[in-house]
This record gives structure tokens, C-alpha cells and sequence, in this order.
């Protein structure tokens, strides 16, 4: 059974830093990609950012391209989202998902992740 676990969030002042984590277990990754997701009270599940397990090929959303980073060990099945300049619309919940890579046009959109975590706060104050 896959099992997602996120954590790393918190609080944190504008233009601070953050890392969140995703530990995945329950299979093997290797055919997979990772994608974070964030939702903020009142708004939809956004995309933010995906990495593939194999090759480590990323995609990032442009709200948080070049601030934000994605990175994956493969030998401890984690994915991280280290977070640099943050902005208050940057508070939501985080998520971590993942599904078989099947491009990027689908790993940007929620519905194509067959597993999810329970997320992880992130307050940025301004």
C-alpha cells in the first residue's frame, strides 16, 4: 500500500525560506513522477511544482519557478520542496501526490495522481 507522508511546514516571514518533505513507500517509484500541490482556504488545488523518479526531469509552475525547488533521493524515497523567497499567497496547505509519468501536460493537473499525503501547512506572514 503506497503511503505519502509530508512534512516541514510551518511559519515563516516574507522573504524567508522553508523545506517540506514527502517520505513515499509502499513501491517501487521508478516509472513514477512526484508532484506538489498547494491549496489555500477559499481556493482550488494548484499545482506546483513535479519531478520524475528516474531522471529527475522537473516542471515548476511559473508563480513559483525560480524560487522554489524540487529535488528527490531515489535510495530514501523522498521528495523535497525547498522554498526560497516566500511570499504570503505562498501560505497554503502543501501536498505531496504521485502517479506514473505520463508528460507534463497530465502531471500538472491533480486528477492525475492516484495517491496523496495528508499535507503540511505553510504560513508565510508579511
Amino acid at each position: 500500500q503506497v503511503q505519502l507522508v509530508e512534512s516541514g511546514g510551518g511559519f515563516v516571514q516574507a522573504g524567508g525560506s522553508l523545506r517540506v518533505s514527502c517520505a513515499a513507500s509502499g513501491r517501487t517509484f521508478s516509472s513514477y513522477a512526484t508532484g506538489w500541490f498547494r491549496q489555500a482556504p477559499g481556493k482550488e488545488r494548484e499545482f506546483v511544482a513535479a519531478i520524475t523518479w528516474a531522471v529527475g526531469s522537473t516542471y515548476y509552475s511559473d508563480s513559483v519557478k525560480g524560487r522554489f525547488t524540487i529535488s528527490r533521493d531515489n535510495a530514501k524515497n523522498m521528495v523535497y520542496l525547498q522554498m526560497n523567497i516566500l511570499k504570503p499567497e505562498d501560505t497554503a496547505v502543501y501536498y505531496c501526490a504521485v502517479a506514473p509519468f505520463g508528460g507534463w501536460g497530465n502531471m500538472i493537473k491533480d486528477v492525475t495522481y492516484l495517491y496523496w499525503g495528508q499535507g503540511t501547512q505553510v504560513t508565510v506572514s508579511s
